[in-house]
């Protein structure tokens, strides 16, 4: 399922060689490494299909992916690339998979606000993507934290396999946060890692409870509009800090168990 971009390393030297060995470069790497882990633990990946990406600090036209090749549980942060918007590496070893270049590439390019963007095809929002009508139903709590935050990309047109179609994804985000693509997974777009990976695990827990009352057979019944606009107004005034604890929190389990993330 999984395409690989030809790349060439960009070369090494010269005055206008961007200096991408910094202290937040580093922890952007790190933090990025940890997202990978947990997602894995959580069975939220798919083989070596799918791929979370940042803008690298201080640097706007170049973002961290994940090298094509490799499951999530494997990556550590020094195995993360660093490409331009050109398909370049200009850091690390490898390349990026294909889909993952046109996709995160014309994400970052076209929607500046995403300093971070998550793609996924984990199970239970990609099922509620598959389905009739709107996908996330506001009905339980966790849900309410995606209240107005939502965007579904109806036209699955097959594999990201150029720039138009990463394009045409940018285009159906809009001004969402969290878009459902058809017949395909969900993307996150945030302003930082830490609530990419917060506002993802939250989406699929969201998604679960969704799925197991459907299953029920009976019907969902959704919140209604004003008091869900209300809640999920008080949930995002403290999801900042809220994401950074959370990541926070990641990073701990994963120093007890896994800390080869952070070579």
């Amino acid at each position: 399922m999984a395409h690989s971009l030809n790349t060439a390393p960009s070369p090494a030297g010269g005055p206008n060689q961007p200096k991408l060995d910094t202290d937040d470069i580093w922890q952007a790497r790190v933090d990025l490494a940890a997202c990978f882990r947990m997602a894995a633990r959580l069975g939220m990946e798919e083989g070596i299909c799918n791929h979370f990406s940042a803008v690298v600090p201080g640097y706007d036209d170049l973002f961290i992916v994940n090298p094509y090749g490799y499951a999530f549980a494997e990556l550590t942060a020094s195995m993360l690339l660093i490409c331009d918007f050109h398909g370049n590496v200009v850091s690390g070893s490898g390349q990026p998979e294909a889909t993952a270049f046109y996709i995160h590439a014309r994400i970052h390019k076209n929607i500046p606000r995403a300093k971070a963007a998550f793609h996924t095809h984990m199970p239970y929002a990609t099922a509620l993507s598959m389905t009739e009508g709107d996908p996330l139903i506001f009905a339980g709590q966790t849900a309410l934290k995606f209240y107005g935050r939502t965007a579904v990309d109806r036209n699955y047109n097959g594999l990201a396999l150029d720039a138009r179609e990463g394009d045409r994804i940018a285009a159906a985000i809009g001004d969402a946060d969290i878009v459902f693509m058809k017949h395909h997974g969900v993307m996150v777009c945030a302003p930082n890692i830490a609530e990419a990976w917060d506002d993802l695990y939250y989406l699929e827990r969201a998604c679960e409870v969704q799925t197991l009352a459907l299953s029920t057979g009976r019907e969902v019944l959704g919140v209604a509009p004003e008091i869900a606009e209300a809640a999920y107004r008080q949930m995002r005034e403290g999801d900042p800090e809220s994401a950074r604890l959370h990541l926070e929190s990641v990073k701990r389990t994963l120093d007890r168990s896994e800390p080869e993330y952070k070579r």
